[in-house]
């Protein structure tokens, strides 16, 4: 089958579908409908704001669907009228069923942004830099009724630093898997594409952040809670307590692991570029801050601008 020919449907939400969608725009795919999620309530007006992905397609001139749940009766018949070959899916945000997964006879294909069968799930990007991984990637897949347990088609690996937020690994993914995508659909076509079965029992789970893991725990390690901050960075944000409010923290560095500790939420030192606190194990530089209501700020700033003293205990 020639590539013009293929008929595709995409399906993705955020930013970190763009590049996939940009990749297929500039290789002359026969997009026959972009599918992304409702429009949703953004900022302090809380008004209606498009998907990234809708923006996309809008401004290449795609035919764009936003079904509220893609299970719905009316979506499906749509969806079949349009003859896909082939479903792509990146970061859409609702499972498929299989009604549609069955549709295209080139089927469903994934872009998931760890190496499967680890972090499946709605966080892998998070969970694999909180977890101070050292290597995370991208991995192709064929899709099946459950949550990223298909088969393999391609990965890709990506090296995680030990300063890198999720922000960095996001971007580096996000490309990254655009490629990966680029060399999937080109073996698809031809028939050639591998096809490798997970191992379900050395799977593991990228679960929905909450505000219990966003909260700081001092007593833990000074570089687990660096791993935690770097793994919030740009959202949601790590957070603890100063003077019973709450104090994000965007950017840290461990600092004098071996010292002796006291007391873990403790300043014990104020440096050129910010304070450190004493943690459970070692001791952690606090780089970037942001209180209550206020914007992101330099550690340094904060310190000036809200008198912060040796002896301060966060909480």
């Amino acid at each position: 089958m020639r590539m013009s020919d293929l008929r595709v449907v995409f399906m993705g939400t955020p930013d970190f579908a763009v590049p996939c969608l940009d990749m297929l725009v500039a290789k002359q795919y026969n997009i026959v409908a972009v599918v992304s999620q409702p429009d949703r309530p953004k900022g302090r007006g809380q008004n209606l704001a498009q998907s990234p992905v809708k923006q996309a397609a809008l401004a290449y001139g795609l035919t764009v669907l936003q079904p509220n749940k893609v299970k719905e009766a009316d979506f499906q018949t749509e969806l079949s009228l349009l003859k896909p070959d082939l479903i792509i899916v990146v970061a859409f945000g609702q499972l498929l069923p299989k009604a549609i997964l069955d549709l295209p006879p080139l089927g469903c294909i994934n872009v998931h942004a760890s190496l499967l069968p680890y972090y499946r799930g709605a966080a892998p990007i998070h969970w694999a830099v909180i977890n101070g991984e050292q290597v995370t990637g991208v991995t192709t897949m064929y899709m099946d009724v459950g949550m990223d347990t298909g088969d393999m088609i391609l990965k890709d690996e990506v090296q995680i630093a030990e300063y890198e937020t999720t922000g960095m690994i996001h971007d580096k993914l996000k490309e990254s898997g655009a490629k990966l995508l680029s060399e999937t659909i080109q073996l698809i076509a031809t028939d050639k594409a591998p096809r490798t079965a997970q191992n379900h029992e050395s799977a593991t789970y990228a679960t929905m952040l909450n505000r219990e893991v966003e909260a700081i725990d001092w007593q833990k390690s000074a570089n687990d809670i660096h791993n935690l901050v770097r793994g919030l960075n740009p959202w949601p944000g790590a957070y603890c307590s100063y003077q019973d409010k709450n104090l994000k923290i965007w950017q840290t560095r461990t600092y004098e692991k071996d010292a002796p500790i006291t007391k873990p939420g403790k300043i014990v030192k104020i440096t050129a570029d910010g304070f450190v606190v004493e943690t459970g194990q070692g001791m952690l530089e606090v780089l970037e801050a942001q209180p209550a209501s206020k914007r992101r700020m330099s550690a340094k700033d904060f310190v000036c601008g809200y008198g912060i003293a040796v002896g301060d205990i966060l909480g």
